[in-house]
């Protein structure tokens, strides 16, 4: 079956210049990757992975100084795979929220502080649904109470809403016109547990229902394994692990993976945890080779000066690490 999405050596490099100098940050350097239909990909990484920046520019929603300088993103949502950004800013137009919809990092990065949530959905979603106004409000009302929310709400204004209440607002914004593709980033930041574990089973059901495929990212690798079909792993602008996501926790291949893994708390384990030694380089001078070669405990003398390839080892298990390659456990 033809993926939904095919990413082939992205590209996006932020460009500036400031007093004649020119500096460019790789913030995402040749990532290839293809996502399902009815599937949960997930991306997870440290801050500053490039993970955000990775979601913005597939959905087309980058701004300078960030800059395509390579690579492809193709979508096949009817007709054929398309390069989104082949697109006209008015054929673009009609494939968002209709298509492909956003779930933002923040509720307050979406709804209008001085407007009433009823406008947010007509801004958004009106058009696109081919309904007049009354019924096009009903199906509104329809949509909130499937996912337990009041339609009363309409009628508030996005302070009047705690925030578990104004993230669920933003799920149902980004789900009413029933969209094929969904990108989430980060959307259970700063929820508590219990809101979150709501929310979580809220996107999953919608996934189901609608037989959408979503690209969750967020730091949180106790989400992804709750939640995801996949799982890639990102450090510092690049893919190094992909694979599915029971197999990806219980073995994985590359020792930024088994670190994130082993950071993780479990229940009857007081064992001490320890951090990753050192820091992400910086993407403006990213080090040669592997770039993940200075903070890592299996690196080689070939690891600081070639960069390992994405290979598949096992089935559907893809990692770039030199070590992996000659069959070194991390």
């Amino acid at each position: 079956m033809q993926p939904i999405l095919s990413v082939s050596g992205l590209k996006a490099y932020y460009q500036m210049r400031y007093f004649g100098v020119a500096r460019e940050i790789r913030a995402v350097d040749d990532i290839t990757l293809h996502i399902n239909r009815d599937e949960i990909y997930g991306i997870a990484g440290e801050s500053s992975s490039g993970k955000s920046t990775l979601i913005k520019t597939i959905a087309r929603a980058i701004r300078p100084p960030l800059n395509v300088v390579g690579g492809s993103i193709a979508f096949d949502f009817e007709a054929g795979p398309r390069d989104l950004y082949a697109l006209s800013e008015e054929q673009l137009s009609a494939i968002r929220w209709r298509h492909l919809s956003y779930i933002m990092q923040g509720s307050m990065n979406v709804l209008n502080p001085v407007r009433r949530i009823r406008h947010s959905f007509v801004d958004f979603a009106f058009r696109h649904m081919g309904l007049p106004m009354p019924a096009f409000l009903q199906r509104v009302e329809d949509h909130l109470a499937h996912l337990s929310l009041q339609p009363g709400i309409l009628e508030s204004f996005p302070h009047e809403l705690s925030g578990g209440m104004r993230q669920r607002v933003t799920i149902a914004l980004a789900t009413v016109c029933r969209p094929d593709f969904i990108i989430a980033d980060e959307p259970t930041t700063a929820l508590d547990v219990v809101v979150q574990k709501n929310v979580l089973g809220m996107i999953r059901r919608l996934q189901q229902e609608m037989g959408a495929s979503v690209l969750f990212v967020t730091h949180d690798m106790a989400v992804h394994a709750n939640l995801c079909d996949r799982l890639g792993i990102m450090y510092a602008g690049r893919l190094v692990e992909e694979a599915p996501t029971r197999a990806l926790f219980q073995r994985p291949l590359h020792p930024y993976t088994a670190h994130l893994i082993r950071s993780l708390p479990r229940i009857g384990d007081d064992t001490p945890r320890h951090g990753l030694e050192g820091r992400p380089p910086s993407l403006a001078a990213p080090p040669p080779g592997c770039r993940f070669h200075p903070r890592c405990p299996l690196a080689m003398d070939i690891c600081k000066r070639e960069v390992p390839p994405m290979e598949e080892l096992e089935s559907g298990h893809r990692v770039a690490c030199h070590a992996a390659l000659q069959g070194i456990a991390p």
